[in-house]
């Protein structure tokens, strides 16, 4: 086997270039599962919003709940029912258990939080507490 770097030009870069491809090519592409469900999360001045991807979840298989400052989402993706004798071809959506806990930029109440779900996606939107907003400080004359 001939190697890059004896192909009679001098290219300092192929064998790191042969290298990287054979190093690309051991590695597997996906390293990761990625969390369930997929989330986004934002914050504004009096409020944290999070959206969740849940597909086909009832949300009456939905938990959520608020400690301090971590938001906890769990629940269950069911497994449809398919006809007997039937199978699958492909089967790439996640079904089971699932837990995601997330650190809040300030401690919430339970009293500020409010849920909704529609088209498979669920909004969750907390209030930031009044004590924990910014305070605009007023500057007086001298």
């Amino acid at each position: 086997m001939l190697y890059p770097f004896h192909t009679g030009r001098r290219d300092p870069f192929a064998l790191m270039q042969s290298l990287l491809g054979d190093l690309n090519r051991a590695t597997p592409t996906r390293t990761a599962q990625p969390s369930f469900p997929a989330i986004n999360v934002w914050q504004g001045d009096d409020a944290v919003a999070i959206t969740a991807e849940l597909p086909g979840v009832d949300p009456g298989d939905i938990d959520i709940s608020v400690k301090d400052n971590v938001l906890t989402l769990s629940g269950e993706s069911k497994v449809p029912d398919v006809p007997e004798g039937s199978r699958w071809h492909r089967n790439e959506r996640r079904y089971g258990k699932f837990t995601r806990a997330l650190h809040l930029p300030f401690a919430a109440s339970d009293d500020k939080v409010e849920a909704r779900m529609a088209n498979g996606v669920l909004r969750i939107v907390i209030g930031r507490p009044d004590e924990d907003k910014p305070k605009k400080i007023e500057i007086k004359a001298a």
